[in-house]
């Protein structure tokens, strides 16, 4: 990622906090396609980990929508994207699909499904929603809703170049895995923030998963691990 993409501190090279303790890897049977079914039909009582963001941006607040898309590969694997560089909000950082909710959009699943469509032209008759996770609400004000969905595979993307410079896979194993999380810690306008990474390697290319990205998936992992 080139540094004029970063925001004013480079995330990668902020101070980290120690481990939780014995904490272990989402159950193997729900990283399947069949045990997320199960999971979203008989969910576990389970509490996210991260639901509010301090408030670092002067804007009105906006509800929005993203999708976890699940890809049902041998080896689940989850779709994530690369924002442009010029965005007004998140530029140039890893992102799951999604946007704001349009007023024509019958809920947040419509929103989300519409604006995977339209930032990489996966269709919407390609992934078979099966809930939603608690709303996030990031620091730029967006009170977002994590819709998690299976992505049926043969699906040919084109991704809006105006909102995405790269489209890639990252294994759901290694996202669920917390030997894989980095808590961070940081002054930042005079506010000390703490922050999840998930730093990937894909195929000698660091991909910095972080942020409010990072957050969601922490609760996705709280869910799967309950």
């Amino acid at each position: 990622m080139p540094s004029h993409s970063l925001p004013a501190f480079d995330p990668r090279k902020v101070p980290l906090l120690p481990r939780a303790p014995n904490e272990m890897p989402a159950h193997a049977q729900r990283l399947t396609a069949d045990g997320l079914r199960d999971l979203f039909i008989r969910p576990p009582i389970w509490s996210p980990e991260l639901l509010r963001e301090k408030r670092f941006a002067d804007r009105a607040p906006a509800q929005a929508a993203v999708l976890l898309p699940i890809v049902l590969r041998e080896r689940l694997t989850l779709l994530l994207t690369l924002r442009s560089a010029h965005l007004s909000t998140h530029s140039g950082q890893i992102a799951l699909p999604g946007g704001k909710l349009d007023a024509g959009d019958a809920d947040a699943t419509a929103a989300a499904l519409r604006e995977t469509h339209e930032e990489i032209g996966l269709p919407p008759d390609r992934v078979e929603v099966l809930g939603s996770l608690p709303v996030y609400v990031t620091g730029t004000s967006y009170t977002v809703t994590p819709v998690v969905g299976l992505v049926h595979p043969e699906f040919e993307l084109v991704p809006n170049a105006d909102e995405v410079d790269d489209v890639f896979e990252v294994p759901l194993d290694f996202l669920m895995d917390p030997a894989n999380h980095h808590r961070h810690v940081h002054e930042f306008q005079g506010t000390v923030r703490e922050w999840y990474s998930m730093p990937y390697d894909d195929s000698g290319r660091e991909r910095f998963i972080w942020g409010a990205t990072a957050g969601m998936l922490r609760n996705f992992y709280r869910l799967l691990s309950a």
